[in-house]
């Protein structure tokens, strides 16, 4: 970590509802207290929010992120961004470790919406002056924001940990061409191969992968299926009964969002090949909806880093996910 630590009485930190443990994780990770934030709701259900301290003349940093309830996690965002702004904040920051409608990123359908620039364009309307994320569906997403916005990258939390494990006859999967090259600089990182899937998305849950490209699995034992998110664990079930087909006899997941929806978990690690799903804490899951082969790595301290250069205006370039260490 970067000295000097955060002077305590400039900086603000307040969490909404989806994420006060990786809130608290990065305060602490900065050396300055979470405030409180009180959230209640009117009797006619809608959201009543105060921030728990002065934020005058402060940089103040709200950590969210759009998980499940999305649209009231959504909603309680933007409220604390106009409460920052109202209060005569210096500078607002969206820390949004998932930012999930990311994955709305093209009209690929006659009268949809493009929610990505739609949400963004609301974050910067709340009062956002700055925006920083994890990991976006698709590096698009990051043209749609009018403010300065920082998509970090969690690939080196995945690096330090695979690094210390038997790599031998491993190669690296990406469940789609749309993933292939983060994958690549994945395996790139650890000295491995890489193969893509060929992916046609079928619907929200299911998915047909035709086969992959290259010839990478030849002779290979195990595969490490890298993708970004993991929501009905679809596409990974899909790609692990081809690779189980191809002779591959263990499967390592790794993703950065674990949502986990509709027992993806539960049926993820029912497949006996399958023998660790490793994901970061962007996302809070229950200590009661975790697995045995779930393992949770911290991101805490990439955020907390990258927030502070930027108070100290350093440059944040190596933490990017699209940054030119990670080309």
């Amino acid at each position: 970590m970067s000295d000097p630590m955060l002077d305590p009485s400039l900086v603000r930190i307040f969490s909404g509802s989806s994420h006060p443990q990786l809130a608290a994780d990065i305060a602490q990770e900065l050396g300055v207290p979470r405030d409180d934030t009180h959230i209640t709701r009117f009797s006619n259900d809608c959201l009543y929010i105060q921030l728990g301290a002065s934020v005058r003349s402060r940089t103040v940093l709200i950590v969210q992120s759009l998980t499940p309830p999305v649209n009231d996690h959504l909603v309680e965002l933007l409220m604390m961004l106009d409460i920052a702004r109202g209060a005569a904040a210096k500078e607002i920051h969206a820390i949004i470790p998932y930012f999930s409608f990311a994955r709305s990123d093209k009209k690929d359908a006659p009268r949809i919406s493009i929610t990505a620039r739609l949400i963004a364009d609301l974050l910067q309307t709340a009062g956002a002056t700055q925006v920083m994320t994890m990991m976006l569906h698709s590096p698009q997403v990051h043209g749609f924001f009018g403010v300065p916005t920082d998509p970090l990258t969690s690939r080196p939390v995945f690096k330090q940990y695979f690094q210390a494990r038997e790599l031998n006859n491993t190669v690296i999967v990406a469940p789609d061409m749309g993933h292939a090259k983060s994958a690549a600089r994945f395996a790139r990182d650890l000295g491995l191969p890489v193969a893509a899937g060929n992916k046609e998305r079928v619907s929200d849950t299911q998915v047909e992968i035709t086969g992959f490209v290259g010839d990478q699995l030849h002779g290979r034992k195990r595969a490490l299926i890298y993708d970004d998110e993991i929501a009905t664990g679809g596409s990974i079930l899909e790609v692990s009964r081809i690779l189980i087909e191809q002779g591959i006899q263990e499967i390592w997941v790794a993703c950065t969002h674990g949502v986990f929806v509709r027992n993806a978990l539960e049926r993820l690690a029912a497949v006996p090949q399958i023998t660790e799903i490793v994901t970061t804490d962007t996302v809070a899951l229950a200590p009661e909806k975790r697995h045995p082969k779930l393992r949770v790595l911290s991101v805490a301290h990439v955020f907390a880093e990258a927030i502070r250069r930027n108070f100290l205006r350093q440059s944040i370039s190596d933490l990017f996910a699209y940054g030119e260490e990670n080309v």
